[in-house]
């Protein structure tokens, strides 16, 4: 009787975990609305007895402060199988809560390929609104009612807590209230109906300046700094503003007696010598790859003179093509809209964008050739190299950047002069070389 005993409660206690598992699976949100009541402890404990996804699926949906309470005890074992499964820009979040010391010890911990992409969204350039965020803001859930968030104001807040910012369970930010607002309304009421929802937010890769006129058009004492994916990342405070903007007046005054090594309208000139020169030698080399090229052929330009008419037309489309695809994803990097990771869904789209757009342009310069030379050989010759050239560039202005950033080089710096090189190149010998081998065609 005491082995079915022990059986029957042990097939009791497996049915209950298996509850637990769906519940934390399929409501993964209500679960984390009940779990940051506990005392971190007790969460770490529900989050040990689960699958490494659903810990991580509680993790994104618990309020901020609890999660990054909760990693900062995770042990070693549990933190190297739930971190994977968080957004790398989720994880720096709750990491940069945490200080310097401890977010460096658990990173250590981490399988070293997720801490460097974690790394990557917790540095921001110099000049950069990131860099004068603050991560440790005041949040509440949008379920949440006034009571309630009048009671962790109270448990949780800083003391000179001014505003309050309400979130969604994917970390979304939804609205602002202020503190005081919140004395002013019916307990009973929920966040998501009493809170403003017309906020300014700005980008943590923006510049200062535009967060200086940001506070200039609307007077807060905090402007909340959201991703891409409105996601709440910190705030700057007017304080930190402030601060700033007298560090960048200094730095102005720097410039103006030359004390800064970029470059300025007033630099000396073998400064500004120095600093152009060497890439004006690349330019040079890239040329006379493009003037190679033509060389190849020069036979098929002397033999059908109208070649060297339409050459700069193919060149043209090309390197206006690979430059629009070149500004997209350099915006998406600098943005970190995307990562290096993700190379062939990226290349993938815009070899398909340039694929359409060169259906398009390409009818429309073999109707205007069709009309000019009255040559059904070159109208032919120039639609598909055209094609094939817009579709090499738009792939190149794809690769490039991403190759550059893989390799810790300045992808804005670099890029365009490579990609010049390939589009030149490749407009140049997909025009002549399809006219050399169709050159029967030219001769009807």
């Amino acid at each position: 009787m005491r082995d079915l005993t022990t059986q029957r409660g042990t097939k009791v206690r497996g049915r209950g975990h298996l509850l637990n598992e769906a519940f934390f699976q399929n409501h993964h949100e209500e679960a984390a609305r009940i779990l940051e009541g506990y005392p971190v402890e007790d969460v770490l404990r529900v989050l040990q007895g689960t699958s490494p996804k659903n810990a991580a699926n509680l993790l994104a949906c618990i309020t901020p402060p609890v999660a990054a309470d909760t990693l900062a005890i995770m042990p070693t074992d549990l933190l190297k199988q739930v971190v994977p499964h968080l957004s790398p820009s989720l994880a720096a979040s709750l990491f940069q809560r945490l200080d310097d010391d401890l977010q460096r010890a658990i990173l250590f911990r981490v399988p070293e390929r997720y801490a460097q992409e974690i790394r990557s969204y917790m540095t921001y350039p110099e000049e950069s609104v990131g860099r004068i965020m603050d991560p440790k803001f005041f949040v509440l859930q949008e379920e949440s009612t006034v009571r309630e968030a009048m009671v962790q104001v109270r448990i949780r807040a800083q003391k000179d807590v001014h505003d309050v910012y309400v979130i969604d369970r994917t970390q979304k930010l939804v609205g602002r209230i202020s503190v005081r607002d919140l004395l002013l309304v019916d307990p009973e009421e929920k966040l998501q109906s009493v809170m403003v929802q017309d906020l300014p937010t700005i980008h943590p890769l923006e510049s200062r300046e535009e967060i200086i006129e940001l506070f200039g058009e609307r007077h807060f004492f905090t402007i909340p700094v959201v991703d891409l994916d409105k996601r709440l990342l910190g705030v700057v405070r007017n304080e930190a503003i402030i601060k700033a903007s007298q560090e960048d007046a200094s730095a102005d005054l720097l410039t103006m007696v030359g004390a800064n090594k970029d470059e300025r309208a007033l630099s000396p000139v073998w400064f500004s010598v120095r600093k152009r020169l060497p890439w004006l030698q690349l330019n040079l080399l890239t040329a006379f790859a493009a003037a190679f090229v033509v060389g190849m052929f020069e036979g098929t330009i002397a033999k059908f003179t109208a070649l060297a008419v339409l050459l700069p037309v193919v060149a043209g489309q090309s390197g206006n093509t690979g430059a629009q695809s070149l500004a997209v994803v350099i915006r998406g990097l600098a943005l970190r809209d995307i990562r290096p990771s993700q190379w062939l869904r990226v290349s993938g789209k815009e070899v398909y964008v340039a694929f359409l757009n060169g259906l398009a342009v390409s009818a429309t310069a073999c109707f205007a050739v069709g009309l000019w030379s009255r040559s059904l050989g070159l109208v032919f010759i120039i639609g598909l190299s055209m094609i094939i050239s817009m579709v090499i560039a738009g792939l190149s202005g794809a690769i490039i950047p991403i190759a550059l950033k893989a390799l810790k080089q300045d992808p804005a710096q670099s890029s365009s002069i490579v990609l010049t090189t390939v589009t030149d190149v490749v407009g140049f010998f997909s025009f002549l070389g399809l006219a050399t081998l169709l050159s029967s065609l030219l001769e009807t």
